[in-house]
């Protein structure tokens, strides 16, 4: 590796290899700082889907899953840099590196919160109605705040000093939630896939993105290798790489889950799926109204998931392709994995191997680079009909297993703990008879984020959003099982003086 080469620029450095590094390339480097990082470890205690303490079976947890999304972005990068028909694209749109892309698949997770996708959401809505942080939280943007602000290497805090082209491809989201970059991605029509505010709250910008304000000089200079190839809310090459492998695993090892907890049904899964198949031209006919108040009967999921496809994605969807999509999906599911519940035993393990390796290697086949591609989708894409297949496995998921009232119920107590733990976390902050007290951990992250906001902000500002930060800072890197301790101590409920559940 040219070590003169920008994409192996680090933010403290230069391209120094530091003391204690293995690897002689700067990018295998960065591989093995991720995995030897506390951040790396803890994902094996953080909910994917289902929470892995509470399934009393071996589902993915987040760990697992990025290992899973690491090895799938590898084959995908290795495969498109032996291809003589994408090489000197490649090269014009900044690179396509295997270790980059497995590093950054392996970092991508790392912010996410105790509880998965729901701790996020709660978390963002404490930080930005209870904490008044104008960023609120997300966890791509956590991740690479932790690759470049809170996580400790050598004597300062300084994150794991990624090079640029990993941070780079770490980056789904190349933005941040209101500023940056100007004119902000979320005004563009279409906007991004992620950079459109929600619905329900115009005003609080992109519903996902990949820094916070305060990581804005690290997302400019981990882009300047790529200026001028392309446009500046387009992810890189690698990038969309690592996103597309997400995806993919997402897709296939939620699939997986689900039918080892016995909570995916072959019955409903057959119902739902051939309902729309024997009646799709009389549901296409259907006015929207009347679809909706139908929308407890088979088949009528399905088709508001076509007509969903036609309204955000109409750059690729295509109502043949969807249909080959369903029958494609329903013979795997319902003729193969479905057929006969998940017992344990070798055949019952052996079919879900098959099953997994059947669907990566079809997906990872299908992938394609474009040269200029629609704005709701990367460089590196599924070909249509493979895409189609992964929408329709997500909706598999979502409809009969998200959508369940016992994991609703679930969920909602894991809400209401995230939600009392902030607080109670925030109150002792707070406390001016505690300040000695306080974890030591609380204090450097309150002394960073104050350090941090301390060019742009107002002094009473400043400490009222330090302090907001760092709870969620603190929060955020917790495992399911801490935060569960970490509540039953602060509300009295705990009798254990003394417990290795959580460091203070």
């Amino acid at each position: 590796m040219d070590t003169a080469d920008p994409r192996s620029r680090r933010l403290f450095g230069g391209t120094a290899i530091a003391p204690g590094d293995l690897a002689a390339s700067p990018f295998r480097v960065d591989r093995d700082r991720i995995v030897s990082s506390p951040f790396f470890s803890r994902l094996g205690g953080v909910t994917q889907v289902i929470s892995p303490g509470g399934s009393g079976l071996l589902v993915h947890n987040r760990l697992t899953h990025s290992l899973k999304v690491a090895q799938v972005a590898r084959a995908i990068a290795e495969r498109l840099v032996a291809d003589e028909r994408y090489r000197d694209l490649l090269d014009k749109l900044g690179g396509c590196d295997p270790d980059v892309v497995e590093a950054a698949a392996l970092a991508h997770d790392l912010g996410h919160p105790p509880f998965g996708h729901l701790g996020e959401q709660v978390l963002d809505r404490l930080a930005r109605q209870r904490l008044g942080l104008p960023d609120g939280f997300e966890g791509n943007a956590q991740s690479y705040r932790i690759v470049t602000s809170t996580e400790i290497r050598r004597e300062t805090t300084i994150g794991l000093d990624l090079t640029a082209a990993v941070r780079a491809a770490m980056l789904k989201y190349p933005w941040t939630r209101h500023t940056y970059p100007d004119p902000h991605p979320r005004h563009l029509d279409p906007a991004p896939r992620g950079a459109s505010a929600p619905a329900d709250d115009p005003a609080s910008g992109s519903a996902k993105f990949g820094a916070y304000s305060t990581e804005v000089a690290d997302l400019r200079q981990a882009r300047e290798p790529f200026a001028g190839r392309i446009d500046d809310w387009q992810q890189t090459v690698e990038a969309s790489v690592m996103d597309t492998a997400d995806d993919i695993a997402y897709a296939i090892h939620d699939v997986e889950d689900f039918h080892r907890v016995g909570v995916l049904q072959q019955g409903s899964v057959a119902t739902e799926l051939m309902a729309w198949q024997n009646e799709r031209a009389e549901l296409r006919a259907l006015p929207g109204e009347e679809l909706d108040a139908q929308s407890r009967r088979p088949g009528r999921a399905t088709e508001r998931l076509r007509r969903q496809l036609h309204r955000k994605d109409g750059w690729i969807s295509d109502d043949d392709a969807f249909a080959a999509a369903v029958e494609h999906v329903r013979h795997e599911l319902i003729d193969g994995l479905l057929a006969a519940p998940f017992d344990g035993s070798v055949e019952a393990e052996q079919n879900v191997a098959r099953f997994s390796a059947r669907w990566t290697r079809r997906l990872i086949d299908a992938i394609m680079v474009a040269p200029q591609p629609p704005i709701r989708s990367g460089h590196v894409m599924l070909a249509q009909v493979q895409w189609h297949e992964v929408q329709v496995l997500k909706f598999i998921h979502q409809g009969f297993v998200l959508a369940r009232p016992d994991l609703a119920l679930h969920q909602r107590g894991q809400a209401s703990l995230l939600t009392t733990l902030v607080t109670a976390l925030h109150d002792w902050l707070l406390d001016p008879d505690e300040q000695a007290r306080l974890p030591r951990r609380l204090h450097d992250l309150v002394e960073l984020a104050e350090a941090e906001l301390g060019r742009t902000s107002q002094v009473t500002e400043r400490v009222i959003q330090a302090r907001g930060r760092a709870v969620i800072d603190f929060v955020a890197a917790l495992t399911d099982s801490q935060a569960v301790a970490l509540l039953d101590a602060l509300s009295g409920r705990s009798r254990q003086l003394w417990t290795d559940a959580f460091v203070l």
